[in-house]
C-alpha cells in the first residue's frame, strides 16, 4: 500500500564517508535504483532499504534504537542486520545489504539473503488459531517466520481473509483505497506457507483437556497449542430501529455502508468514538451531509482531554460535520434519526459506532479465567495449559495493572509474541500500546495506555498541529498523544518500554520550549 519513496541522496553504492556518519543517523541514498539507508552503530554499518513495507513511510526519518530502526508513520519496526520486520504493523522484511569498508568510505554492495530459522526442539506438532483477524494472522506468520514446519490451522468466523481493518473506516469507506489493498495477504500466500485458513469456519466449542476444537457442522480437530484470537464484537444499542444502522467490523460491512451512502444524501453517525469519527470523515469525502450524535459534552473528552477534543470537533465542523452532543438516539425510523430530546434528523444512512466488546463466550464455556476479557500472563498464557489468548480479547499485564487494548497494532504484537512463546521463545510481553487515527489530512497518535488521567499536560500549539500532550495517572506519565511529531511520538514508546519516566518528562519539556 501507498507508493514508493521518490530516490534521493548519494549513490550508495559510490560509497559514502565513514566519518561523517553520525551514530544511529541514517543517511537516505540509494543503491540499484532503490532507497536505501546506510546506519553507523559504533564500528558496525549497515545498509537497509529505506521504505516501510507497511505504508511505505520514510525510515530515514525515524528512529534507530540499538540495531533496529522504527518507522516514525505507524511505529512498524525493522533489524538492521536481517531487515526482518520485527515489529507490526510491517509484516513484510526490508531489503538488506552487504556493506564494503575501503579507505574510509563505506560502499553498499549486493542485497543479502536471508538466513532461514529454525524452530526449537519440542515445538508442538500442531497450532490451531481461532479467530483470522490481525492476531491469528500474526500469530499464523510468525510460526512460519520462526521455522516452525508442524500444522497450522487458522480458522476465521467470517467468509474474508484477514484484512486491513483500520482502512474500513478510514481510506476504503472514503473510497481512495481500492479493495484490492484490504486484504493482508492472498490465498497464494496461505498455500505457500502451508497455513491451512479456512474462512467462515465457526468453532462452537474448546476442550482444553482433550486438546480439541468442535466447529459448527459438529467436526472435531485435535490441536498440541491453541492460540484464540477471537477478537471482539460490535456493540447494538437496544432502541426501535436498530436494525436499520450500520455497523463497522468487517469488510461486509464496510461494502454495506458504501452502497448505503450512494442511495442517498445525508447520514448520522452514532457515537463520537474514533470510529465514528473516522467514518464520518470518510463520509465527508463521499459528499454527504453528515451529522454525529454522540453523549459527551465533547467528542473524545474522556481520551484525548478537552483541548485536543476542542480541536477535533473544530476541525469536522470545517469540514462540515454537525455535531449533536450531550444527546442520544430513542429511535431509528426509515428516512430519520429521533433524538432524546424529540428533535428529529433526517437521514438515508445510519451508522453506529458505539464501541465493541471483547469475545469471550468459547473461553468461559471452557472454564478459562476472564474478566472483560481472557485473561493471561506476561507470556500471554491462559488458565488452560497450551491454550494462548491474543489480540483484542486478551487481557495482559502491564505497569502493574491488568488492561486489554482494542489496538490494530497490539493485536499483532500480541499474536507474533502469542506464536514466539508456544514454540518455547519464552519473550515476556512488553510491547508499548500504540494506536494512530486519521481525522482527514491529520493523524493522531497515541502510545501509552491511560484510563482515568489525573493530569492532561499540553506541550506545542494544538490549533497549530504541532503538539504533544501527556496524561498522567499515579504520579507518572502513562500515555502521550501528538499531531505532526512523529519523531516524539518514536522516543515516547522507547520510553515506556525502557520505564523511563525522565525521558518521557523530557519530551514534553522539549516540545513546550
Amino acid at each position: 500500500m501507498g507508493g514508493a519513496n521518490e530516490l534521493k541522496g548519494p549513490d550508495l553504492s559510490e560509497g559514502a564517508d565513514v566519518a561523517a556518519l553520525g551514530d544511529g543517523v541514517p543517511l537516505l541514498g540509494d543503491a540499484g535504483g532503490e532507497a536505501v539507508m546506510l546506519v553507523r552503530r559504533g564500528k558496525q554499518l549497515f545498509a537497509v532499504g529505506a521504505t516501510c513495507t507497511h505504508y511505505s513511510g520514510p525510515l530515514a526519518e525515524g528512529l534507530v534504537e540499538g540495531e533496529r530502526v522504527h518507522c516514525p508513520w505507524h511505529h512498524a519496526c525493522f533489524d538492521l542486520r536481517t531487515g526482518e520486520a520485527v515489529g507490526p504493523p510491517a509484516l513484510n522484511p526490508i531489503a538488506c545489504y552487504r556493506v564494503e569498508e575501503q579507505g574510509g568510505r563505506a560502499f553498499v554492495r549486493e542485497k543479502l539473503t536471508a538466513k532461514k530459522k529454525v524452530a526449537p526442539a519440542g515445538a508442538p506438532s500442531s497450532v490451531a488459531i481461532v479467530g483470522a483477524g490481525t492476531a491469528g494472522n500474526a500469530a499464523a506468520e510468525m510460526l512460519r517466520r520462526e521455522g516452525y514446519e508442524g500444522s497450522i490451522v487458522m480458522l476465521g468466523a467470517e467468509a474474508t481473509p484477514p484484512i486491513d481493518r483500520p482502512n474500513l473506516s478510514k481510506d476504503y469507506l472514503a473510497g481512495t483505497a481500492p479493495e484490492e489493498w484490504m486484504a493482508l495477504r492472498g490465498p497464494e500466500f496461505y498455500a505457500e506457507q502451508k497455513i491451512d485458513f479456512r474462512a467462515g469456519a465457526r468453532v462452537t466449542a474448546i476442550d482444553p483437556a482433550n486438546k480439541t476444537l468442535t466447529l459448527g457442522d459438529g467436526s472435531t480437530l485435535s490441536w498440541s497449542a491453541l492460540v484464540l484470537a477471537t477478537g471482539a464484537t460490535v456493540n447494538r444499542l437496544d432502541l426501535p430501529g436498530m436494525e436499520r444502522a450500520h455497523t463497522l467490523r468487517t469488510l461486509a460491512d464496510s461494502k454495506a455502508i458504501i452502497a448505503k451512502a450512494r442511495e442517498g444524501e445525508r447520514a448520522v453517525v452514532i457515537g463520537s468514538s474514533f470510529i465514528g469519527l473516522e467514518v464520518a470523515a470518510s463520509l465527508i469525502a463521499r459528499k454527504m451531509e453528515v451529522h454525529v450524535v454522540g453523549p459527551d459534552a465533547l467528542p473524545l473528552e474522556r481520551v484525548l482531554g478537552t483541548e485536543l477534543a476542542k480541536f477535533v470537533r473544530a476541525l469536522h465542523e470545517e469540514k462540515g460535520v454537525r455535531f449533536h452532543l450531550g444527546r442520544k438516539p430513542r429511535a431509528i425510523g426509515e428516512r430519520e434519526v429521533e433524538l432524546d430530546d424529540g428533535s428529529k434528523l433526517p437521514a438515508e444512512l445510519v451508522v453506529a459506532g458505539v464501541g465493541v466488546r471483547p469475545e469471550t463466550g468459547l473461553a468461559e464455556r471452557a472454564g478459562l479465567r476472564c474478566d472483560k476479557g481472557i485473561l493471561v500472563d506476561e507470556w500471554l498464557r491462559t488458565s488452560a495449559p497450551g491454550v494462548f489468548a491474543a489480540g483484542d480479547v486478551a487481557r495482559w499485564p502491564w505497569r502493574g495493572k491488568s488492561i486489554r487494548v482494542e489496538h490494530w497494532v497490539v493485536a499483532e504484537q500480541l499474536g507474533q509474541v502469542a506464536a514466539l512463546n508456544l514454540l518455547g521463545r519464552k519473550q515476556p510481553f512488553d510491547r508499548v500500546p500504540f494506536f494512530w487515527s486519521q481525522h482527514y489530512d491529520v493523524p493522531i497518535n497515541y502510545v501509552g495506555h491511560c484510563e482515568r488521567p489525573e493530569r492532561i499536560e499540553v506541550a506545542g500549539n494544538v490549533a497549530e498541529r504541532n503538539c504533544v500532550v501527556a496524561y498522567w495517572e499515579g504520579g507518572r506519565i502513562a500515555a502521550m498523544a501528538s499531531i505532526y511529531r512523529d519523531r516524539e511520538s518514536l522516543e515516547a514508546a522507547e520510553a515506556f518500554r525502557r520505564d523511563d519516566d525522565a525521558a518521557l518528562e523530557a519530551i514534553v519539556k522539549r516540545v513546550r520550549g
